[in-house]
């Protein structure tokens, strides 16, 4: 069973701010949005689409046929119930780590925050290849290795709980971590940095933007947010050669 499918997990992500503000709430959003590309009359897939927020952007911004994937039924249950069923969007349930349509289906392929629980991104990356058309585009969100490779993703903290750094080991050991997400252990794999980047290259893609998002700038005076003091998510661009 998918964690997202936990009926405890699903309620306690639904409380999450980018789970009731959609994009609004997602603080990595404006910098993804802007590495888009115009999705006019585009065939779009999303992979780990989750609630659909991604997939009603790219239907209600000229995308002329959307399918999103996604390995939980419950998420999938509430993006069929909050999308209007005129927009052209199709929700599938399938295995990110397996899943597979006829080769240059799509012009362009989107994934939020889903491909940290695959093991093998090479395999994704190259179904993802075959699936794009010629000099289609990728953009992906993946949690960052730094974020990702000691395993807790907890900050250690001082006498006064104060967080004090961010621990980072085991950067080369490419593995399963378990991790502590909204009170639920959550099977995640770390990639390195050069492995996301190589699994692109060598499969038939080119990188175009690589952005390390800092959500909105603080104000003058006030304590760095945690996305200011540690990169926790790499977004990535790429074309299909």
């Amino acid at each position: 069973m998918a964690i997202y499918d936990d009926p405890d997990f699903f309620a306690d992500y639904a409380k999450m701010p980018r789970s009731q503000h959609g994009l609004a709430g997602a603080g990595e959003w404006p910098d993804f949005k802007r590495l888009l590309p115009d999705l006019t009359d585009k065939s779009v897939l999303d992979l780990g689409c989750g609630y659909g927020w991604q997939c009603r952007y790219a239907a209600t911004h000229g995308a002329m046929l959307v399918t999103g994937i996604d390995n939980s039924t419950k998420m999938l249950e509430q993006a069929r119930k909050d999308t209007d069923p005129k927009l052209p969007i199709t929700y599938q349930l399938g295995d990110l780590a397996t899943y597979f349509e006829a080769p240059q289906t799509y012009d362009v392929v989107i994934s939020s925050l889903a491909l940290h629980y695959i093991q093998d991104l090479n395999a994704v990356m190259h179904h993802i290849s075959a699936m794009l058309t010629s000099q289609g585009t990728l953009v992906f969100s993946i949690e960052h290795p730094i974020f990702t490779a000691e395993g807790s993703q907890t900050w250690r903290q001082d006498e006064q709980t104060q967080q004090t750094y961010w621990p980072m080991d085991h950067y080369f050991n490419e593995s399963a971590r378990q991790t502590n997400f909204l009170g639920h252990t959550v099977t995640k794999y770390h990639h390195t940095f050069s492995t996301i980047v190589e699994a692109i290259l060598n499969n038939g893609m080119t990188l175009n933007n690589v952005i390390e998002p800092q959500g909105e700038p603080t104000p003058a005076g006030q304590p760095l947010p945690e996305w200011q003091r540690i990169p926790q998510m790499l977004l990535i661009k790429a074309i299909k050669a």
